[in-house]
Protein backbone atom coordinates (compact mmCIF):
# COMPACT_ATOMS: atom_id res chain seq x y z
CA UNK A 1 0.00 0.00 0.00
CA UNK A 2 1.10 3.54 -0.78
CA UNK A 3 -0.19 6.17 1.66
CA UNK A 4 -0.16 9.95 1.83
CA UNK A 5 -0.14 10.72 5.55
CA UNK A 6 -1.47 14.25 5.99
CA UNK A 7 -0.22 15.44 9.37
CA UNK A 8 2.76 14.12 11.31
CA UNK A 9 1.85 15.21 14.81
CA UNK A 10 1.70 12.77 17.70
CA UNK A 11 -0.85 10.43 16.12
CA UNK A 12 0.69 10.73 12.65
CA UNK A 13 4.08 9.72 14.05
CA UNK A 14 2.52 6.77 15.84
CA UNK A 15 0.75 5.62 12.66
CA UNK A 16 4.08 5.63 10.82
CA UNK A 17 5.91 3.85 13.66
CA UNK A 18 3.27 1.10 13.94
CA UNK A 19 3.12 0.67 10.15
CA UNK A 20 6.89 0.52 9.65
CA UNK A 21 7.42 -3.21 10.38
CA UNK A 22 4.55 -4.27 8.08
CA UNK A 23 5.76 -5.64 4.76
CA UNK A 24 2.55 -4.60 2.98
CA UNK A 25 3.32 -0.90 3.69
CA UNK A 26 5.34 -0.02 0.61
CA UNK A 27 5.37 3.78 1.02
CA UNK A 28 4.10 6.34 3.49
CA UNK A 29 4.64 10.01 2.65
CA UNK A 30 5.19 12.06 5.81
CA UNK A 31 3.48 15.33 4.88
CA UNK A 32 3.21 18.20 7.34
CA UNK A 33 2.97 21.98 7.35
CA UNK A 34 6.07 21.93 9.58
CA UNK A 35 8.72 20.24 7.45
CA UNK A 36 11.11 20.10 10.42
CA UNK A 37 8.56 17.98 12.30
CA UNK A 38 8.23 15.58 9.34
CA UNK A 39 12.03 15.30 9.14
CA UNK A 40 12.22 14.62 12.89
CA UNK A 41 9.85 11.68 12.51
CA UNK A 42 11.63 10.44 9.39
CA UNK A 43 14.91 10.40 11.32
CA UNK A 44 13.32 8.38 14.14
CA UNK A 45 12.00 5.85 11.62
CA UNK A 46 15.38 5.53 9.92
CA UNK A 47 13.94 4.70 6.49
CA UNK A 48 14.08 7.64 4.10
CA UNK A 49 13.09 5.57 1.06
CA UNK A 50 9.79 4.26 2.46
CA UNK A 51 9.00 7.41 4.44
CA UNK A 52 9.76 10.48 2.27
CA UNK A 53 8.92 13.91 3.67
CA UNK A 54 6.93 16.69 2.03
CA UNK A 55 5.60 20.09 3.04
CA UNK A 56 1.82 20.25 2.84
CA UNK A 57 -0.85 22.85 3.48
CA UNK A 58 -3.90 20.91 4.64
CA UNK A 59 -6.11 23.92 3.91
CA UNK A 60 -5.11 23.80 0.25
CA UNK A 61 -6.97 21.06 -1.61
CA UNK A 62 -4.84 21.48 -4.71
CA UNK A 63 -1.68 20.94 -2.68
CA UNK A 64 -3.09 17.66 -1.29
CA UNK A 65 -4.15 16.44 -4.73
CA UNK A 66 -0.76 17.25 -6.24
CA UNK A 67 1.11 15.20 -3.63
CA UNK A 68 -1.30 12.27 -3.96
CA UNK A 69 -0.65 12.22 -7.72
CA UNK A 70 3.12 12.72 -7.33
CA UNK A 71 3.46 9.59 -5.23
CA UNK A 72 0.68 7.62 -6.92
CA UNK A 73 -0.87 6.75 -3.56
CA UNK A 74 -3.67 4.27 -2.89
CA UNK A 75 -4.95 6.01 0.24
CA UNK A 76 -4.96 9.46 1.81
CA UNK A 77 -4.74 9.16 5.60
CA UNK A 78 -6.07 12.24 7.36
CA UNK A 79 -4.15 12.78 10.62
CA UNK A 80 -4.70 16.50 11.20
CA UNK A 81 -7.30 18.44 13.17
CA UNK A 82 -10.77 17.88 11.69
CA UNK A 83 -11.13 21.52 10.66
CA UNK A 84 -9.29 20.39 7.50
CA UNK A 85 -11.42 17.30 6.80
CA UNK A 86 -13.55 18.67 3.97
CA UNK A 87 -10.71 19.54 1.65
CA UNK A 88 -8.74 16.34 2.39
CA UNK A 89 -11.86 14.21 1.88
CA UNK A 90 -12.69 16.04 -1.36
CA UNK A 91 -9.09 15.80 -2.57
CA UNK A 92 -9.17 12.00 -2.28
CA UNK A 93 -12.41 11.89 -4.27
CA UNK A 94 -11.05 14.13 -7.01
CA UNK A 95 -7.82 12.17 -7.35
CA UNK A 96 -9.68 8.85 -7.28
CA UNK A 97 -8.07 7.24 -4.22
CA UNK A 98 -9.44 5.85 -0.97
CA UNK A 99 -9.63 7.99 2.16
CA UNK A 100 -9.44 7.42 5.90
CA UNK A 101 -9.81 9.68 8.93
CA UNK A 102 -10.05 9.31 12.70
CA UNK A 103 -12.58 12.11 13.27
CA UNK A 104 -15.36 13.17 10.92
CA UNK A 105 -16.24 16.59 9.53
CA UNK A 106 -17.19 19.08 12.22
CA UNK A 107 -20.61 19.78 13.62
CA UNK A 108 -22.39 23.11 13.95
CA UNK A 109 -24.70 23.64 16.96
CA UNK A 110 -28.39 24.27 16.37
CA UNK A 111 -28.79 28.04 15.87
CA UNK A 112 -31.62 28.55 18.39
CA UNK A 113 -31.80 25.45 20.63
CA UNK A 114 -28.26 23.98 20.82
CA UNK A 115 -28.72 21.99 24.04
CA UNK A 116 -31.79 20.08 22.89
CA UNK A 117 -31.65 19.84 19.11
CA UNK A 118 -28.88 18.84 16.74
CA UNK A 119 -27.74 21.25 14.07
CA UNK A 120 -25.20 20.03 11.53
CA UNK A 121 -24.01 16.68 12.87
CA UNK A 122 -20.50 15.27 12.90
CA UNK A 123 -19.90 13.65 9.51
CA UNK A 124 -23.00 15.09 7.81
CA UNK A 125 -20.89 16.60 5.03
CA UNK A 126 -19.26 13.23 4.32
CA UNK A 127 -22.40 11.10 4.47
CA UNK A 128 -24.19 13.49 2.12
CA UNK A 129 -21.57 12.58 -0.49
CA UNK A 130 -21.75 8.82 0.10
CA UNK A 131 -23.60 8.05 -3.14
CA UNK A 132 -21.03 9.98 -5.18
CA UNK A 133 -18.21 7.94 -3.64
CA UNK A 134 -20.14 4.72 -4.20
CA UNK A 135 -20.82 5.58 -7.84
CA UNK A 136 -17.13 6.16 -8.37
CA UNK A 137 -16.19 2.88 -6.66
CA UNK A 138 -14.17 4.67 -4.02
CA UNK A 139 -14.11 4.01 -0.28
CA UNK A 140 -13.99 6.61 2.46
CA UNK A 141 -13.47 5.11 5.90
CA UNK A 142 -14.60 7.64 8.47
CA UNK A 143 -14.03 7.52 12.22
CA UNK A 144 -11.18 4.99 12.24
CA UNK A 145 -9.18 5.88 15.34
CA UNK A 146 -9.59 4.26 18.73
CA UNK A 147 -12.72 6.26 19.66
CA UNK A 148 -14.32 6.37 17.17
CA UNK A 149 -12.91 3.30 15.47
CA UNK A 150 -11.98 0.39 17.69
CA UNK A 151 -14.93 1.20 19.98
CA UNK A 152 -17.30 0.90 16.99
CA UNK A 153 -15.72 -2.41 15.97
CA UNK A 154 -16.47 -3.66 19.50
CA UNK A 155 -20.06 -2.46 19.16
CA UNK A 156 -20.48 -4.42 15.93
CA UNK A 157 -18.93 -7.52 17.53
CA UNK A 158 -21.30 -7.28 20.52
CA UNK A 159 -24.32 -6.89 18.22
CA UNK A 160 -23.26 -9.84 16.05
CA UNK A 161 -22.09 -12.30 18.70
CA UNK A 162 -22.99 -11.35 22.27
CA UNK A 163 -26.56 -9.99 22.34
CA UNK A 164 -29.98 -10.70 20.94
CA UNK A 165 -31.28 -7.23 21.88
CA UNK A 166 -29.29 -4.16 22.93
CA UNK A 167 -30.58 -1.58 25.37
CA UNK A 168 -27.54 0.71 25.33
CA UNK A 169 -24.17 1.01 23.67
CA UNK A 170 -22.10 3.37 25.79
CA UNK A 171 -18.52 4.29 24.97
CA UNK A 172 -16.55 4.91 28.19
CA UNK A 173 -13.06 6.39 28.19
CA UNK A 174 -10.91 6.95 31.28
CA UNK A 175 -7.31 7.07 32.43
CA UNK A 176 -5.00 7.52 35.40
CA UNK A 177 -2.33 9.34 33.42
CA UNK A 178 -0.11 11.90 35.15
CA UNK A 179 2.12 14.38 33.29
CA UNK A 180 5.04 15.33 35.50
CA UNK A 181 5.88 19.03 35.68
CA UNK A 182 2.57 20.38 34.35
CA UNK A 183 -0.62 21.51 36.06
CA UNK A 184 -2.50 21.28 32.75
CA UNK A 185 -1.11 19.36 29.79
CA UNK A 186 -3.65 17.65 27.53
CA UNK A 187 -2.31 14.37 26.15
CA UNK A 188 -4.22 14.87 22.90
CA UNK A 189 -4.73 17.85 20.59
CA UNK A 190 -6.18 20.71 22.68
CA UNK A 191 -7.90 21.98 19.53
CA UNK A 192 -9.82 18.71 19.26
CA UNK A 193 -10.35 18.48 23.02
CA UNK A 194 -12.03 21.90 23.05
CA UNK A 195 -14.19 20.98 20.07
CA UNK A 196 -15.37 17.72 21.61
CA UNK A 197 -15.89 18.91 25.16
CA UNK A 198 -17.50 22.32 24.71
CA UNK A 199 -19.89 21.45 21.88
CA UNK A 200 -23.33 20.15 22.93
CA UNK A 201 -22.98 16.37 23.44
CA UNK A 202 -25.16 14.19 21.22
CA UNK A 203 -27.23 11.26 22.51
CA UNK A 204 -29.23 8.76 20.45
CA UNK A 205 -32.47 7.13 21.60
CA UNK A 206 -34.71 4.79 19.66
CA UNK A 207 -37.92 6.59 18.66
CA UNK A 208 -36.40 10.00 19.40
CA UNK A 209 -33.33 9.96 17.20
CA UNK A 210 -30.37 12.21 17.87
CA UNK A 211 -30.66 15.04 20.39
CA UNK A 212 -28.28 17.17 22.41
CA UNK A 213 -27.69 18.04 26.04
CA UNK A 214 -25.48 20.48 27.99
CA UNK A 215 -21.69 19.93 28.07
CA UNK A 216 -20.46 17.69 30.91
CA UNK A 217 -24.00 16.41 31.61
CA UNK A 218 -25.06 13.11 33.24
CA UNK A 219 -21.91 12.50 35.31
CA UNK A 220 -21.40 8.91 36.44
CA UNK A 221 -18.65 6.90 38.12
CA UNK A 222 -17.26 4.15 35.92
CA UNK A 223 -14.85 1.53 37.27
CA UNK A 224 -12.14 1.06 34.64
CA UNK A 225 -10.11 -2.18 34.47
CA UNK A 226 -6.43 -3.04 34.91
CA UNK A 227 -5.82 -0.82 37.93
CA UNK A 228 -7.18 2.45 36.58
CA UNK A 229 -10.17 2.28 38.91
CA UNK A 230 -13.14 4.55 39.40
CA UNK A 231 -13.28 7.71 37.27
CA UNK A 232 -16.08 10.25 36.86
CA UNK A 233 -17.16 10.40 33.22
CA UNK A 234 -19.48 12.91 31.52
CA UNK A 235 -21.26 13.31 28.19
CA UNK A 236 -19.03 14.59 25.39
CA UNK A 237 -19.76 15.11 21.68
CA UNK A 238 -18.26 12.17 19.81
CA UNK A 239 -18.59 10.35 16.52
CA UNK A 240 -19.66 6.96 17.86
CA UNK A 241 -23.11 8.30 18.74
CA UNK A 242 -23.50 9.43 15.12
CA UNK A 243 -22.04 6.23 13.63
CA UNK A 244 -23.45 3.32 15.64
CA UNK A 245 -27.17 3.92 14.90
CA UNK A 246 -26.50 4.02 11.15
CA UNK A 247 -25.61 0.29 11.19
CA UNK A 248 -26.62 -1.22 14.54
CA UNK A 249 -29.90 -1.46 16.43
CA UNK A 250 -29.71 -0.13 20.00
CA UNK A 251 -32.26 1.64 22.16
CA UNK A 252 -29.70 4.21 23.34
CA UNK A 253 -26.15 5.26 22.37
CA UNK A 254 -23.89 7.51 24.48
CA UNK A 255 -20.29 8.61 24.82
CA UNK A 256 -18.76 9.57 28.17
CA UNK A 257 -15.21 10.63 28.90
CA UNK A 258 -13.23 11.08 32.10
CA UNK A 259 -12.02 14.69 32.21
CA UNK A 260 -11.31 15.24 35.93
CA UNK A 261 -9.93 18.69 36.71
CA UNK A 262 -9.79 19.50 33.00
CA UNK A 263 -13.51 20.31 33.16
CA UNK A 264 -12.82 23.46 35.17
CA UNK A 265 -10.05 24.53 32.79
CA UNK A 266 -12.26 23.99 29.74
CA UNK A 267 -15.12 25.92 31.36
CA UNK A 268 -12.75 28.84 31.99
CA UNK A 269 -11.46 28.74 28.41
CA UNK A 270 -15.07 28.92 27.24
CA UNK A 271 -16.00 31.78 29.59
CA UNK A 272 -13.06 33.82 28.30
CA UNK A 273 -13.92 33.13 24.66
CA UNK A 274 -10.62 31.36 24.12
CA UNK A 275 -12.38 28.42 22.51
CA UNK A 276 -13.27 30.59 19.50
CA UNK A 277 -11.86 29.05 16.31
CA UNK A 278 -12.58 32.14 14.20
CA UNK A 279 -9.81 34.69 13.78
CA UNK A 280 -9.96 38.01 15.60
CA UNK A 281 -7.86 41.16 15.30
CA UNK A 282 -5.16 41.43 17.97
CA UNK A 283 -3.10 44.60 17.51
CA UNK A 284 -3.28 44.26 13.75
CA UNK A 285 -2.72 40.52 13.66
CA UNK A 286 -5.47 38.06 12.71
CA UNK A 287 -5.38 35.10 15.08
CA UNK A 288 -7.85 32.47 16.34
CA UNK A 289 -8.01 32.40 20.15
CA UNK A 290 -8.09 28.60 20.12
CA UNK A 291 -4.81 28.55 18.20
CA UNK A 292 -3.28 30.78 20.87
CA UNK A 293 -4.36 28.33 23.59
CA UNK A 294 -2.81 25.48 21.60
CA UNK A 295 0.43 27.42 21.13
CA UNK A 296 0.69 28.06 24.87
CA UNK A 297 0.46 24.38 25.80
CA UNK A 298 3.07 21.64 25.41
CA UNK A 299 2.97 19.53 22.25
CA UNK A 300 1.32 16.17 23.14
CA UNK A 301 3.77 14.46 20.78
CA UNK A 302 6.65 15.39 23.10
CA UNK A 303 5.08 14.54 26.46
CA UNK A 304 5.72 10.80 26.46
CA UNK A 305 8.79 10.79 28.70
CA UNK A 306 6.93 12.89 31.28
CA UNK A 307 3.78 10.73 31.38
CA UNK A 308 2.93 7.89 33.75
CA UNK A 309 -0.09 5.61 33.86
CA UNK A 310 -2.63 3.93 31.62
CA UNK A 311 -5.47 4.92 29.31
CA UNK A 312 -8.57 2.81 28.67
CA UNK A 313 -10.96 2.99 25.72
CA UNK A 314 -13.95 0.71 25.56
CA UNK A 315 -17.55 -0.10 24.73
CA UNK A 316 -20.09 -0.91 27.45
CA UNK A 317 -23.04 -2.84 26.03
CA UNK A 318 -26.20 -3.66 27.98
CA UNK A 319 -29.04 -5.87 26.74
CA UNK A 320 -30.31 -9.43 26.69
CA UNK A 321 -29.05 -12.79 25.44
CA UNK A 322 -31.20 -15.91 25.46
CA UNK A 323 -33.80 -14.06 27.50
CA UNK A 324 -31.34 -13.06 30.23
CA UNK A 325 -30.01 -9.60 31.11
CA UNK A 326 -26.37 -9.13 30.21
CA UNK A 327 -23.67 -6.41 30.38
CA UNK A 328 -20.27 -6.53 28.69
CA UNK A 329 -17.41 -4.04 28.61
CA UNK A 330 -15.00 -4.63 25.71
CA UNK A 331 -11.89 -2.52 26.15
CA UNK A 332 -8.26 -1.81 25.34
CA UNK A 333 -5.81 -0.52 27.94
CA UNK A 334 -2.56 1.10 26.80
CA UNK A 335 0.28 1.61 29.28
CA UNK A 336 2.43 4.66 28.62
CA UNK A 337 5.70 3.00 29.56
CA UNK A 338 4.99 0.11 27.21
CA UNK A 339 4.08 2.40 24.31
CA UNK A 340 7.22 4.49 24.81
CA UNK A 341 9.44 1.42 24.86
CA UNK A 342 7.84 -0.17 21.76
CA UNK A 343 7.22 2.84 19.52
CA UNK A 344 8.72 5.86 21.31
CA UNK A 345 5.18 7.32 21.27
CA UNK A 346 3.03 8.16 24.27
CA UNK A 347 0.02 6.00 25.11
CA UNK A 348 -2.85 8.25 24.00
CA UNK A 349 -1.52 8.83 20.49
CA UNK A 350 -0.29 5.24 20.08
CA UNK A 351 -3.67 3.84 21.11
CA UNK A 352 -5.37 6.16 18.61
CA UNK A 353 -3.00 5.13 15.82
CA UNK A 354 -3.17 1.34 15.75
CA UNK A 355 -6.75 1.14 14.39
CA UNK A 356 -6.05 2.93 11.09
CA UNK A 357 -2.98 0.77 10.53
CA UNK A 358 -4.92 -2.47 11.04
CA UNK A 359 -7.64 -1.08 8.76
CA UNK A 360 -5.00 -0.36 6.11
CA UNK A 361 -3.81 -3.97 6.29
CA UNK A 362 -7.35 -5.32 5.96
CA UNK A 363 -7.94 -3.11 2.92
CA UNK A 364 -4.62 -3.97 1.32
CA UNK A 365 -5.24 -7.71 1.71
CA UNK A 366 -8.82 -7.46 0.41
CA UNK A 367 -10.36 -8.64 3.70
CA UNK A 368 -12.34 -5.43 4.12
CA UNK A 369 -13.99 -4.18 0.93
CA UNK A 370 -16.60 -1.65 -0.02
CA UNK A 371 -17.49 1.61 -1.69
CA UNK A 372 -19.05 4.79 -0.40
CA UNK A 373 -18.65 6.46 2.99
CA UNK A 374 -18.48 3.77 5.68
CA UNK A 375 -17.87 3.67 9.40
CA UNK A 376 -16.23 0.80 11.33
CA UNK A 377 -19.63 -0.80 12.02
CA UNK A 378 -19.95 -1.63 8.32
CA UNK A 379 -17.20 -4.28 8.43
CA UNK A 380 -16.71 -7.74 9.91
CA UNK A 381 -15.11 -7.07 13.33
CA UNK A 382 -13.39 -10.44 13.77
CA UNK A 383 -10.40 -9.94 11.40
CA UNK A 384 -9.69 -6.64 13.16
CA UNK A 385 -9.95 -8.04 16.69
CA UNK A 386 -7.83 -11.07 15.77
CA UNK A 387 -4.98 -8.73 14.83
CA UNK A 388 -5.07 -6.46 17.88
CA UNK A 389 -2.73 -8.51 20.09
CA UNK A 390 -0.22 -8.95 17.27
CA UNK A 391 -0.09 -5.20 16.89
CA UNK A 392 0.60 -4.79 20.60
CA UNK A 393 -2.88 -3.66 21.62
CA UNK A 394 -4.75 -6.71 23.01
CA UNK A 395 -8.37 -6.27 23.96
CA UNK A 396 -10.07 -7.33 27.17
CA UNK A 397 -13.64 -8.32 28.03
CA UNK A 398 -15.39 -7.80 31.34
Amino acid sequence: MRVLLVGVGGVGEAIAAIAKPREWMKLMVLADYNIQRAEEVQKKLGDRARFPVETIDASNQGNIEALAKKYNVDLIMNAVDPVFNKQIFDAAYNVGVNYMDMAMTLSEPHPTDPFNQVGVKLGDYQFEKAKEWEAKGLLALVGFGVEPGMADVFARYAADHLFDEIDEIGIRDGANLVVDGYDFAPTFSIWTTIEECLNPPVIYEEGKGWFTTAPFSEPEIFDFPEGIGKVEVVNVEHEEVLLVPRWLKAKRVTFKYGLGDEIDVLKTIHKLGLDNKNKINVKGVQVAPRDVVAACLPDPAHLGDKMRGKVCAGTWVKGTKDGKKKEVYLYQVADNQGCMSKWNCQAVVAQTAFTPVIAMELLEKGIWKGAGVLGPEAFDPIPFMERMEGYGFPYGVR
